[in-house]
């Protein structure tokens, strides 16, 4: 899949940011502990990682209905069961599979779960986010965990029951793994270490709502007394997306465009728009939306900047692309630190094809950016979600044709990306087959 972008029209309107696509998919699978009907409104129903999930639960009996219209998901997982599926069945390419198995435990005993996937930002296989993690999760909650071919089967004959589970190091979908599977365990679980963000935050709201007993205290200890059993019905709405919200602020940025961003969870973003602030970032707005004009550059021009990347409530990995971004606009030299994910960098040489000069460098765990540069079009490769959209925004910043591959990498975390784009004025067209071979950028015709 790859996209053909003629840029160099400013984006003008208003956009609405969706629910997060790292609380929706979460969110799905709280969904699946219940027989009773689970409603989920503001979801992102076109996200690609959310269609690969809803199939896979498809797959094992689940009723899921989507209303695509007004973004609502149902969720009916009365039928599911741990179903032995074949090896197309297993393949899906996404990192949240693990958080399937609570779900398949509590009705079977047994849970088979795919290998994650997702996207491959680090070292080795999977971008060296192992299952590891997952697997003591599970053991530490009394399962026996064997490694198959093209799966892992997880056994807990009379289900889960309550444990300690210490995590080494603050993982995000191990505290997310143990929320679901405490909340269906016989007994006590605590978690130690445990990485609360707000998209964590929200999978707690729906586990509280859904009648399990999680009890948070500080911001790293928590405490589940299971219902050892499924779990109740309930109702609620996705937060919206933190990471598309800065996305649609850097673009209209360096588009120069006058957009208005609604549904901004300012409460999650509170140190990202400081930033902003301290790069010369005068923002316009509300209670719950932005709106972005060139006069919001104070001094005319983005000031130049270091900042690093690491845990909530500071700035989370996947912002780092669109700060690299926005550093490329800066009149001066930024650098871009990370610390949770050094090896995420490889975004930054296909970048770098859409820039005119030498202004990106990248090493492990830091990239300079020497500011101001100047887009140009030409032809990119994604490299992860984060670092495709970026490729993407580059593109619709400057006049000519240019070509996104894999920008299928990008649509797994933006809802109805094409669609939003094209209302703004952007033209942009997003094919389904490979790449032409004589798809080479050129340079655009404008009066």
């Amino acid at each position: 899949m790859y996209a053909v972008i003629d840029g160099g029209i400013a984006p003008v309107g208003r956009v609405r940011v969706s629910g997060a696509k790292n609380s929706a998919t979460r969110l799905l699978a709280a969904g699946l502990l219940s027989d009773q009907g689970v409603e989920l409104a503001n979801f992102p129903t076109r996200l690609v990682d959310v269609g690969h999930k809803i199939d896979f639960c498809r797959r094992t009996g689940a009723r899921i209905d989507v209303d695509h219209g007004n973004e609502t998901v149902t969720i009916d997982a009365s039928q599911l069961e741990s179903h032995l599926l074949d090896r197309d069945a297993f393949d899906v390419p996404i990192r949240t599979t693990y958080l399937l198995a609570a779900s398949q435990v509590i009705r079977s005993g047994c849970a088979r779960i795919p290998y994650p996937g997702g996207c491959p930002i680090g070292g080795g296989t999977g971008g060296g986010r192992g299952y590891d993690l997952h697997m003591m999760v599970w053991r530490q909650l009394g399962a026996e965990v064997a490694e198959k071919d093209d799966h892992i089967e997880i056994v807990a004959g009379d289900g889960f029951a309550g444990g300690v589970i210490n995590f080494p190091i603050s993982t995000v979908g191990g505290t997310e793994n143990a929320l679901l599977c405490g909340s269906v365990a016989k007994g006590t679980t605590q978690i130690f270490n445990a990485y609360i963000t707000p998209e964590v935050e929200d999978l707690i709201a729906l586990l509280r709502r859904m009648g399990a007993d999680i009890s948070v205290y500080g911001t790293s200890h928590i405490v589940i007394e299971g219902r050892a059993g499924k779990l109740s019905g309930a109702r609620m709405s996705v937060m919206p997306d933190r990471i598309e919200a800065l996305t649609w602020i850097v673009y209209a940025i360096l588009g120069k465009g006058e957009l208005t961003i609604d549904g901004v969870p300012f409460a999650s973003m509170e140190v990202p728009l400081i930033h902003l602030q301290q790069a010369g970032i005068d923002l316009l707005r509300n209670s719950s939306a932005i709106h972005v004009t060139p006069e919001c550059l104070v001094s005319g021009r983005v000031q130049p900047f270091e900042l690093a990347c690491g845990a909530h409530p500071g700035i989370i990995s996947d912002m780092q692309a669109f700060y690299v971004l926005l550093a490329l606009a800066a009149a001066g030299t930024s650098r871009v630190f990370d610390y949770r994910y050094p090896e995420r960098i490889a975004f930054v040489r296909e970048l770098a094809k859409l820039v005119k000069g030498d202004h990106l460098a990248a090493e492990r765990g830091k990239i300079t950016i020497h500011g101001p540069a100047a887009f140009k079009s030409g032809v990119a490769n994604s490299t992860d979600l984060r670092g495709s959209m970026a490729a993407v925004i580059a593109a619709l910043c400057v006049n000519g044709r240019s070509t996104i591959l894999n920008v299928h990498m990008a649509l797994r975390g933006y809802n109805d990306l094409e669609g939003k784009l094209t209302q703004l004025g952007s033209r942009i067209a997003i094919h389904e087959e490979e790449v032409a071979a004589e798809a080479e950028p050129r340079e655009a015709v404008h009066a």
